[in-house]
């Protein structure tokens, strides 16, 4: 149940209302956006809720079951507010949003009406339609730890506890020559092996991507020098000297995390789980194990 201020109830009551609504979007970079519907600025709580930006919202649709609340924000790109850059760029994936209701005039007479994050975002021109999804949306996310032969762990997290700031698994370089959108020959990584950066994490420190992080889609020596390819096009185009980290990768098998990395003891997968073809063996009479059976795949006919 929402607790309305007694002034601000007062206006309602009173049937003249001076109410705006404000979105506040607080990004995963720590970076705070305010913006309002109102015909000027507003300040509440500290953060500046900006006007002129064409944020409007369409209709909300709350339930009383655990269904996902819906609703929808828009507004337009301006360059000294949303980018079309910065949304091809991820940075207001999974933005935490916070909408509400305040009078303009008396900001210190606010009522918080909703809460949520931001999912897809459709662009159209120099337009931009968000789609707001309520708390409830985390009930419907996969949770828990599935039983899988390869490790469910993240190479360096918490779990994994492989310190990537060592050395032997980080490097630093820069793009000597652009092959493609997603390809291009590196500098500074020819002391590094054949592959060890393959599905590893590369982050750009320099360049139009400054700040980016994407994953490496493979890595090999081509003429003694590291060619990258990376699993997607950045937002914005890679060009010669953009400098960059990059982190090893690792397949999440038993044997490379024990060769490569030396770290069994928190590999967390199962690797002697029994795969899809158990499930399709047949026993075989006079073989030796499981008291004359064993158990072996079918043979393909023909």
């Amino acid at each position: 149940m929402r607790a309305i201020p007694a002034a601000l109830q007062t206006k309602l009551d009173s049937g003249v209302t001076t109410l705006a609504r404000c979105w506040k979007l607080a990004r995963r970079d720590g970076v705070v956006m305010g913006f309002t519907d109102h015909d000027r600025g507003l300040v509440v709580g500290g953060v500046t809720f900006r006007a002129g930006t064409g944020f409007s919202s369409s209709e909300a649709a709350s339930r009383f079951d655990l269904s996902v609340d819906g609703a929808e924000i828009s507004g337009a790109l301006a360059d000294d507010a949303l980018t079309d850059a910065d949304l091809a760029a991820g940075r207001y994936d999974a933005a935490q949003v916070e909408t509400w209701l305040v009078d303009w005039s008396d900001p210190s007479l606010t009522v918080l009406t909703a809460r949520g994050t931001l999912g897809e975002v459709r662009r159209e021109g120099q337009a931009f339609v968000a789609e707001l999804r309520g708390l409830a949306d985390l009930l419907s996310q996969e949770s828990g730890r599935l039983y899988t032969a390869r490790c469910g762990a993240d190479l360096g997290d918490l779990r994994c506890k492989v310190d990537l700031t060592n050395p032997a698994l980080r490097g630093t370089g820069a793009v000597s020559v652009v092959e493609g959108s997603s390809i291009f020959v590196a500098s500074g990584l020819d002391g590094f092996t054949d592959g060890w950066f393959s599905l590893g994490r590369l982050t750009w420190t320099g360049g139009a991507d400054a700040g980016l992080a994407i994953e490496v889609k493979e890595h090999r020596l081509a003429a003694g020098h590291a060619r990258l390819t990376l699993w997607q096009a950045m937002p914005e185009a890679i060009a010669a000297g953009d400098s960059f980290t990059v982190t090893a990768g690792c397949d999440k098998r038993f044997a490379t995390c024990r060769a490569r990395f030396a770290n069994t003891d928190n590999f967390r997968g199962f690797p002697q789980i029994p795969g899809n073809d158990f499930l399709l063996a047949s026993p075989v009479q006079g073989a030796p194990g499981n008291n004359g059976l064993s158990l072996s795949p079918p043979v393909a006919a023909g």
